[in-house]
């Protein structure tokens, strides 16, 4: 993939946040020690010109995220080889192209201006469509087709959404897709809360960030405080709200798999799925509908 840069200082807000996955991605692949391969992430980082060092230092929870939504897509779809891919708020992922299916039919729906950064920079494929605006919108759920199966990812988007949105938003899914599955990730309450606290500006006794910033929200760096993520979900309560939508079938906690350092196999992602603490972590989900 070739050509000029394009300047991401033009997206903001929720939109901004997919150059901070873009940057995780692209930089864990690059990592030699890393099992998650993503050129196409790796190349598209690069024509975007932007002050990534403002989300902070690099993390994996974004690209396992992405290994974790590859496992499930290809398990639907060597089951219903002919299903519709529906990636609601997809920012800049590549899953389309990590899959390896030109022949997977996939809808993009994302806000205009991400839709407009993805169309000036992915490849166009005959069997991709990209759908403007937002996942809320229910305009999308016309466009596949049930009876060949239908497969929902929600990456990194129902945070940002209110709580009566997000299951309003499901139990539409459930309704218009029985034997489809629908896959998401979702934050802890606690974690929810603090990007929605506000205080002072300031800095509390042990703070790193220069004299006179904000002290509210979540900062990722000096520069940088997330979005406020106004829904937070632990995975009792997933299992639990969730089971009761019409048309839910099954509600799945899964694992990310192994990355590097505190992400490899052992001890401690053992204890993160231990009953109590495991309602502390992020979660992912992976709802399946009755049909």
């Amino acid at each position: 993939m070739t050509g000029p840069t394009v300047d991401g200082a033009a997206l903001e807000g929720v939109a901004a946040t997919c150059l901070w996955t873009l940057r995780n991605r692209a930089e864990e692949s690059r990592h030699p020690g890393s099992a998650f391969t993503d050129p196409l992430a790796e190349r598209l980082q690069q024509r975007i010109s932007y002050d990534y060092a403002r989300f902070g230092k690099p993390g994996q929870i974004h690209p396992l995220r992405a290994a974790a939504l590859d496992v499930a897509l290809r398990a639907y779809l060597e089951r219903h080889p002919a299903a519709t891919v529906v990636a609601l708020g997809e920012g800049l992922q590549t899953t389309y192209w990590r899959l390896g299916r030109p022949d997977v039919d996939w809808l993009s729906v994302d806000l205009p201006p991400v839709i407009d950064l993805r169309r000036r920079l992915l490849p166009a494929e005959p069997r991709m469509t990209s759908i403007p605006g937002s996942a809320l919108d229910r305009g999308w759920l016309d466009r596949p087709d049930p009876a060949r199966g239908v497969f929902i990812s929600a990456e990194g988007l129902f945070m940002y959404l209110e709580r009566d949105d997000v299951l309003a938003l499901i139990a539409d899914c459930a309704a218009r897709f029985p034997g489809g599955q629908l896959f998401f990730d979702a934050i802890p309450p606690w974690l929810s809360r603090r990007t929605l606290r506000s205080g002072p500006r300031g800095r509390p006794p042990s703070s790193t960030l220069p004299e006179g910033t904000d002290n509210s929200g979540l900062r990722l760096s000096a520069r940088y405080t997330v979005p406020p993520m106004p829904f937070g979900l632990t995975v009792s309560e997933a299992a639990r709200v969730l089971g009761r939508i019409p048309g839910v079938a099954a509600v799945e906690d899964r694992q990310p798999p192994p990355g590097r350092g505190a992400w490899r196999p052992g001890v401690l992602r053992r204890v993160a799925d231990l009953p109590g603490l495991r309602d502390l972590r992020p979660s992912i989900t992976l709802v399946s509908f009755a049909g």
